[in-house]
């Protein structure tokens, strides 16, 4: 399915869409407050709120809007967390994002780096776009790191989805 990377991989993750199978690892992600403290929104219980994010992803699968992936430790085969390419709407206007999320356990080791650096290659290699996003709560300090680190500057700040964010754009070169 376009702006998937099942079956790619990098030197340390392995990506693959993501299955049943993943919903009580990825839980804990849910149950941390830290992984919460960037984005406002309405928070249900950890399971609701769990269960929601990948009903979302389905239906992102579903829809040709791209979605995250499972990143899949290759050392250990666990998973530690989600990136991908999303179709999302910002201002009005369609754009390809590069989205990325780790279990706090697997935060400064680069791995965010890693995956999303492979969801631009992709992007980029295919033509799906010839700029990128990267959609950041003004107080993600650490997410603002790894879009720097992929060449994003930021292109603007506005509101999304009650969040007031950064734009982070990096556009294809010729």
């Amino acid at each position: 399915m376009k702006y998937l990377l099942d079956g790619l991989s990098t030197e340390r993750l392995q990506f693959r869409n993501i299955r049943e199978g993943d919903f009580d690892d990825w839980l804990a992600f849910h149950k941390n407050p830290v992984t919460s403290k960037y984005w406002i929104s309405e928070k249900e219980d950890p399971v609701t709120e769990c269960r929601k994010w990948y009903e979302k992803q389905r239906s992102r699968y579903a829809t040709g809007k791209g979605g995250m992936n499972a990143l899949i430790e290759k050392s250990t085969g666990k998973l530690i967390g989600h990136a991908g390419l999303l179709v999302q709407v910002v201002d009005g206007t369609e754009e390809l994002e590069i989205a990325y999320s780790l279990l706090p356990q697997y935060w400064n080791k680069g791995y965010a780096t890693e995956a999303a650096a492979k969801c631009k290659s992709e992007a980029f290699t295919n033509r799906y776009a010839n700029s990128l996003i990267a959609i950041i709560s003004l107080t993600n300090l650490p997410s603002q790191n790894v879009a720097r680190k992929l060449d994003m500057i930021i292109d603007k700040q506005t509101v999304y989805n009650g969040n007031d964010v950064y734009i982070f754009r990096t556009k294809r070169e010729n």
